[in-house]
């Protein structure tokens, strides 16, 4: 790490924590040519999540358009963007923590269908028109059957 101040490449560590987040590593340094402290922080390096779509093109997950998905299909409903941040969170960190940093849309839309059920019933029948995108009433009511 480079002083801030001179440049210069050498420099000791003071102090070392956890940041406040508990995301990274806060160090204090100070340097051995001309004695300024400085903080560093050390992060791991995020991976980013890589979305398989149906027709074989990966894209990177995209939070925002997926909570834009979920907001459309909670419409006029009682689930607040606090609890669909919650839930797309909560998929986005069960596939980091799982180590998968690429995953098939139809599993990641299972999983947002598997939430989304036990969170409001009428919004994951909206989600789930578009998502498994129904062309007939029968598909519509055999998907309603299943759920009942």
């Amino acid at each position: 790490m480079n002083c801030p101040k001179c440049g210069n490449e050498d420099s000791k560590v003071i102090d070392s924590r956890s940041s406040e987040a508990q995301d990274a590593i806060r160090r204090r340094r100070e340097c051995l040519e001309c004695g300024m402290r400085f903080t560093t922080y050390e992060r791991r390096e995020e991976q980013p999540l890589i979305v398989i779509k149906r027709d074989g093109t990966r894209e990177p997950f995209d939070f925002h358009k997926l909570h834009r998905g979920l907001m459309v299909a909670s419409a006029k409903r009682s689930i607040s963007a606090e609890d669909i941040d919650i839930l797309i969170n909560d998929i986005r960190d069960n596939l980091q923590n799982s180590f998968r940093f690429e995953v098939e849309s139809a599993t990641l839309g299972d999983m947002v269908l598997l939430r989304l059920k036990n969170l409001d019933f009428v919004a994951y029948v909206r989600f789930a028109s578009v998502y498994k995108d129904f062309r007939t009433i029968e598909e519509f009511t055999d998907e309603l059957a299943e759920l009942s």
